[in-house]
């Protein structure tokens, strides 16, 4: 039996999952690797914004205190902030700038998070916080335009309910940093989108709070934000972690929670952004470099933009070192590219989401169809996941009718799976080198590409039957497009060889 397609569309399909993607630390964009991987990213996908941590930690250099004639001062320097939001536009993607973490200079405490040791204690002084957030934003105004900069959401500090990450998880404290924050960026400029209070999951009440807490005080607040992971606890192994997994519905939960909260309140309607989301929380799981990850992902993609208006995958890169420097060329970091630009799975789930139409034709529990302007049809298809550890099995079959008008259809197929276009095994295979050789690395590179099919479908009565068998974890794209034929009159294949009767 096969599912009918309808032959015209039912709607826009979004591209949520474009609007943002995360990265590292802020000032690991001086390196050459982040840069060339995020040419990559850009030229085969497309975000438009990029979000990470740091951009006010000790790393970018922002918040300089001095003394002189016995007085404090500080000095505001933007050296490297101003380097890498140069070569964040000029790849063509923007940022979404998350406020922290403390800077040395101006912490209360010595609390820090991560290897890098961002500090995640309250600032010492309130007005020197508002100074610094008023002269970043007033720098970047003046270097970059009033009208872009309104562009650029701004959000205040990242998951303030984990002790980790904000000194005792303190609730009141956070509000009074959202509040200071806040009035100062208004204050900048009234069309400047603040919003927060980027929470990770396992504390939902903290936004219904948040939301009496600003509506109480009157303060503004553009957007709101939320981080989505569906893993368990971390079962610690040297330089990794194993965790288990909930289904890929709980991540579409998580995204569809906030608007779930806020119904019926005052900040209902507003923009919510999940500002990172993955199957695991840890930089260390091999899971992220698996093709398992990209067939669990690729239901959450194809629908969480019913639910958010971003969902901002973390991270495009494993230039990342919140758990310290990686050991080996995987390590199960969050990247969809691995250092030296080896595609992963989920790289190339997006890259099908970049070359999908936006005419939403249908949609189902393992598929998505869609057209463009020009007639073009594209199928993303995927095979359901098991999470309870059981073996994978080929086999799953895609069915559908889809409308067409032409007499033919041109059939493009790109598959990464267990077997295609999975570096990841290639690397198992090739006995785990912990830094390739050039020669190997070049061999994971061709590994990493989808594999690709083509033939020519008939469209019969008006629709082209498309069955599709799908192998262990695979995610492949299928591209329709009628044909036009060109053929002259007196070609005949049967005489490539010179043999045939000669005709005409």
């Amino acid at each position: 039996m096969r599912d009918l397609v309808p032959g015209e569309p039912t709607g826009r399909l979004s591209d949520a999952w474009r609007h943002c993607v995360g990265t590292g630390r802020f000032d690991l964009a001086l390196r050459r690797d982040y840069q060339d991987s995020l040419a990559l990213v850009q030229r085969e996908i497309g975000f438009r914004h990029i979000r990470g941590h740091g951009l006010l930690s000790d790393g970018a250099g922002v918040h300089r205190p001095y003394e002189h004639e016995g007085e404090r001062h500080v000095l505001h320097s933007f050296t490297y902030v101003d380097q890498v939001i140069d070569a964040y536009l000029d790849l063509g993607i923007e940022p979404f700038l998350e406020l922290g973490f403390m800077p040395s200079g101006l912490a209360s405490g010595e609390q820090t998070v991560f290897w890098w040791r961002g500090n995640v204690t309250p600032p010492s002084s309130w007005q020197e916080w508002a100074d610094l957030v008023r002269a970043t934003l007033t720098h970047l105004i003046d270097r970059y335009g009033l009208d872009r900069v309104r562009r650029w959401p701004i959000e205040v500090w990242n998951e303030p309910n984990l002790k980790e990450f904000w000194q005792g998880a303190d609730e009141a404290a956070y509000h009074r940093l959202y509040e200071v924050t806040a009035l100062t960026v208004k204050d900048v400029d009234a069309s400047l989108q603040v919003g927060g209070p980027a929470i990770s999951p396992g504390s939902d009440d903290w936004m219904t709070r948040f939301a009496d807490f600003v509506t109480a005080r009157d303060l503004p607040v553009d957007f709101v934000s939320r981080h989505a992971y569906t893993s368990g606890p971390a079962q610690h192994v040297p330089f990794g972690v194993h965790q288990t997994l909930r289904p890929a519905s709980e991540l579409l939960e998580q995204f569809a929670t906030p608007r779930r909260q806020l119904k019926g309140g005052p900040l209902a309607g507003l923009p919510v952004h999940i500002t990172e989301f993955n199957t695991s929380y840890r930089p260390d799981n091999p899971i992220h470099d698996t093709a398992f990850n990209a067939a669990y992902l690729a239901p959450v993609l194809a629908e969480g933009g019913e639910l958010a208006d971003s969902c901002s995958y973390w991270t495009f890169s494993d230039t990342f070192e919140e758990a310290g420097i990686p050991t080996s060329i995987f390590h199960g970091g969050f990247g969809l590219l691995t250092h030296r630009q080896i595609k992963k799975p989920a790289y190339h789930l997006y890259a099908f989401m970049a070359r999908m139409g936006d005419q939403l034709l249908t949609r189902g529990e393992d598929h998505l169809v869609t057209r463009d302007e020009t007639g073009r049809v594209t199928v993303l298809a995927w095979a359901p996941v098991d999470v309870t550890g059981a073996p994978a099995v080929a086999g799953h079959t895609v069915r559908l009718r889809i409308p067409f008008e032409a007499p033919s259809v041109f059939m493009l197929r790109s598959s990464v799976s267990e077997e295609m276009g999975n570096a990841w095994a290639a690397w198992c295979e090739m006995g785990r080198p912990r830094s390739p050789h050039p020669r190997q690395l070049d061999i994971l590179r061709e590994a990493a590409e989808p594999v690709r099919r083509h033939r020519s479908l008939p469209a019969e009565g008006g629709s082209v039957d498309l069955d599709l068998t799908l192998d262990r974890h695979e995610v492949t794209l299928v591209e329709l497009t009628p044909v036009a034929d060109e053929t002259p009159p007196w070609h005949d294949d049967r005489r490539i060889l010179g043999r045939g009767e000669r005709t005409g």
